[in-house]
């Protein structure tokens, strides 16, 4: 197995939540698209801001390493209208995956036709143009329940509105890693989680972010049946080892 190909090397600070100044947060952010570039990683996950400078890098060392950046990150309350806009200038920046928060406030609160409104045209948005796009369900801003139910949700709405042939390129995700709990509790993949989210979203992909520090749970997440891992650490767990870093 080469556990890079499963890796989303990420890096979604701004310079204020860094502790950096703008200037000291963008060696950052290169140094990341450097690394993910030289460790042969599947993905660089950055903030929109960044795309273009990550093409430019890739394209400069001729490397395949792909790009994803966030939508509507991190609350995902935006209207279809503004995420689809944001998704509309990441493609054109270069952008090969569009990781977007979903409204879990707005399926929270029952509002389900806009939920299935911003699916629908997020994911049109990006297979029309050939990337690869991923929901963000937020599972620490869930019940078990509503995990299980957006999970199916998504599931049934790419069933309806796509061909099969697209399946695998519509993601599940679990979270942020920015989401704020309460009393140090999990804010990202869990395995009780995956295992909800793997039961209820297939035959669409998941990808398990948050909380995954170690080779050891990066491995146990891809034998569960993931098939990404967004992590900040990813060169830790390429190497085998463990990381305090949280994602």
């Amino acid at each position: 197995m080469n556990i890079k190909q499963y890796l989303d090397s990420t890096y979604l600070k701004t310079a204020s939540q860094a502790g950096l100044s703008e200037a000291e947060n963008n060696v950052v952010v290169k140094n990341a698209i450097a690394e993910a570039i030289a460790e042969g990683f599947k993905l660089i996950m950055i903030r929109p801001e960044h795309v273009a400078l990550a093409k430019e890098m890739i394209l400069q060392a001729n490397s395949t390493l792909h790009v994803g950046t966030v939508i509507d990150f991190p609350e995902g309350k935006s209207d279809t209208e503004t995420k689809i806009k944001e998704a509309s200038e990441a493609i054109d920046n270069g952008a090969d995956d569009l990781d977007f928060v979903c409204n879990y406030n707005a399926f929270k609160n029952g509002e389900i036709e806009l939920v299935k409104q911003e699916i629908i045209l997020g994911t049109q948005i990006g297979l029309s143009n050939n990337k690869t796009v991923k929901w963000i369900i937020e599972v620490a801003a869930l019940t078990d329940k509503e995990i299980i139910q957006l999970s199916a949700l998504i599931k049934n709405i790419v069933i309806s509105n796509f061909k099969e042939e697209n399946y695998a390129s519509v993601f599940v995700k679990s979270s942020t890693g920015f989401f704020k709990t309460e009393n140090d509790l999990p804010n990202g993949a869990t395995i009780p989680t995956i295992i909800m989210m793997l039961e209820n979203a297939s035959p669409l992909p998941i990808k398990a972010a948050g909380g995954v520090r170690t080779y050891d749970e990066a491995i146990e997440m891809i034998r569960l049946g993931v098939k990404r891992i967004g992590t900040s650490a990813a060169k830790t767990i390429a190497n085998g080892g463990n990381t305090p870093n949280q994602y």
